[in-house]
């Protein structure tokens, strides 16, 4: 009997597989839902036993330098882990937010910020799994359809691999310093004239008629590794569960990996209780979230439109697990405009903390959450800062100097908006190489207070 360490299970008609039978574009044939990755030990599942021995931690061996694969033995997933493709991802920072939980009124606010990985994003903890799934199986192609970050982690780690990798883009829909990483990490980049959707239709026809493995968060693999985040938090909080982890909304899936996290240490008894998973979408891609005030809860796609360009996604291939964790963990989604989303990302960037623009949305989710009273003060909860602030640098230019909003956006603010955004918006000054008008300046701002 072959030795497998893990199946894959079906999380529609809840069929169970060896890993190796899922058929191209990770559907299952039975019912054409998504598939998890599950094993021996996972709840509900009665699988042929098999494992792999644990190998004692080696300080100076990759897989036990990268916050991912240290916690191997929570996803067996390949028959040697000991030589996965590894960018030393992972052991991303938990940062307070003094400023921020007084503006939002909590007594305290915290960040994980996911951007502080290997390409800047949130994406390298799965890709560092999913792709070495592909590396052990003798795949020369990779491929992907992306808004951006996805693009550059899946193009870093097949060039780390020897791999060949493919990335379908939107055109003119992707930050280009997204795309510039790509581009630069060797991948064959094509520009689709659709949206992320299109982009996502074309590839998963692509997947059944050439041999290229599809790395898209479809990919059951990929939430093994992007579920390792909840292991991180659990630890850098001294293992006391947070009441509230917000995520941002986009394809939906990370939303779902986290959750999956939390619940597998619940399930194996290493922790009691498990966090409340809270996700925001951006207004103009908000399929979930009109999902979630449905009465009758049918997901309905919408034509995504949003500057957060990460999450420009109207046709979440991975709702369903993320609608899963919500109505499990007793979660909230909410969605945001483009006005409160740059508020909130110029608000944590007064913090000394950058992210891009679809990080943000969960702030500026938290403030929503605690007015319409789901959120108390005294709840300890936890941003998911995804992405680098320097992935979308034209977002921040545009903000601070004024030309990010629309009139009608700007029309729409409240005198305290406006106060706001006054506050925050540093505009480069072009003065005279001169010392005394320097000084002067610098005087007339000790007079004004730091904006809080």
């Amino acid at each position: 009997m072959t030795l497998r360490t893990h199946h894959l299970r079906c999380i529609g008609c809840g069929t169970v597989i060896p890993g190796e039978e899922a058929r191209s574009d990770f559907r299952c044939p039975l019912c054409n839902e998504l598939y998890e990755v599950v094993y021996a030990w996972s709840e509900g599942v009665t699988v042929p036993p098999g494992a792999v021995a644990a190998n004692l931690p080696n300080p100076n061996a990759p897989a036990d330098q990268s916050g991912v694969w240290r916690f191997r033995d929570l996803f067996p997933i390949l028959t040697d882990m000991t030589k996965p493709v590894t960018l030393r991802e992972g052991n991303t920072p938990l940062y307070d937010l003094p400023r921020c939980a007084k503006v939002a009124g909590l007594d305290t606010l915290l960040a994980k910020h996911q951007g502080m990985n290997p390409t800047g994003s949130f994406k390298d903890t799965g890709m560092t799994t999913a792709l070495s799934v592909a590396a052990e199986r003798g795949f020369e192609w990779v491929a992907c359809a992306s808004t951006g970050n996805t693009s550059a982690s899946m193009a870093a780690y097949a060039a780390r691999a020897g791999l060949r990798s493919v990335v379908f883009i939107p055109e003119g829909k992707i930050a280009w310093g997204k795309l510039s990483q790509s581009m630069d990490y060797g991948a064959l980049t094509i520009q689709l004239k659709t949206d992320f959707d299109g982009c996502v239709d074309l590839l998963t026809e692509l997947v059944k008629r050439f041999p290229i493995y599809l790395l898209n968060s479809v990919n059951p693999y990929r939430l093994e590794g992007q579920k390792t985040p909840a292991f991180e938090m659990l630890e850098q909080l001294n293992w006391e569960v947070p009441d509230h982890v917000i995520v941002p909304g986009g394809n939906l899936a990370n939303s779902s990996a986290l959750g999956k996290g939390f619940q597998e240490l619940k399930h194996l008894g290493v922790i009691a209780t498990v966090p409340k998973i809270d996700i925001i979408q951006a207004e103009g891609a908000n399929p979930l979230y009109r999902w979630y005030m449905d009465e009758n809860r049918i997901m309905k796609p919408v034509v995504a439109e949003t500057r957060a360009s990460a999450i420009r996604i109207g046709n979440p291939a991975s709702w369903r697990k993320a609608a899963r964790i919500i109505e499990t963990m007793g979660g909230w989604c909410e969605q945001v405009s483009e006005q409160e989303i740059a508020l909130a990302k110029a608000e944590i960037g007064a913090e000394g903390v950058g992210c891009e623009p679809a990080s943000a949305v969960t702030f500026a989710g938290v403030k929503k959450l605690v007015r319409l009273g789901k959120l108390k003060g005294n709840e300890r909860t936890v941003l998911i800062l995804t992405g680098h602030t320097l992935k979308d640098p034209q977002y921040t230019i545009d903000y601070h100097r004024g030309e990010l909003l629309k009139p009608e956006e700007i029309a729409q603010q409240t005198p305290q908006e406006t106060a706001q955004h006054a506050a925050l918006q540093k505009m480069p000054l072009v003065m005279e190489a001169n010392v005394d008008n320097v000084v002067r300046l610098m005087e007339e701002r000790m007079k004004t207070s730091m904006p809080v």
